[in-house]
């Protein structure tokens, strides 16, 4: 049995246009990364678009707000999501799109502002 897949229109957020129209396989969530004609993008907001079809309402395209990004090189996994950046660094945003208000483009092991955080019992 083949996965369903949902038509997605694929929209860049700035400048806003849309950037493709497919069909996946998967459901990207916000934070997710998507290759598309040799480009990475990071997916930030996805919306759902539905039809009133024979007396209800269905599914019919997913519409995700992207931008240009690089996927990061270091992640860690926290509370069963993968975030950016060092989990146990006191300044860590705890985020799938940001690492850090210190040092937002990284990497973490060379920032001069890195604090781990103590045992919090």
């Amino acid at each position: 049995m083949e996965p369903q897949s949902l038509s997605t229109e694929v929209i860049l957020s700035n400048p806003l246009k849309t950037i493709a129209n497919l069909r996946l396989d998967w459901n990207p969530q916000p934070g997710a990364y998507l290759d598309l004609a040799g480009k990475t993008y990071a997916v930030l907001e996805r919306r759902h678009r539905y039809q009133f079809r024979a007396g209800r309402y269905r599914l019919h395209k997913v519409a995700l707000y992207v931008q240009q990004a690089q996927r990061p090189t270091e992640q860690s996994f926290l509370n069963g999501r993968w975030i950016i950046g060092d989990a146990n660094c006191r300044y860590n945003a705890q985020s799938e799109l940001i690492r850090c208000a210190v040092n937002p483009e990284g990497p973490c092991d060379q920032c001069r502002l890195y604090e781990e955080i103590g045992d919090r019992a």
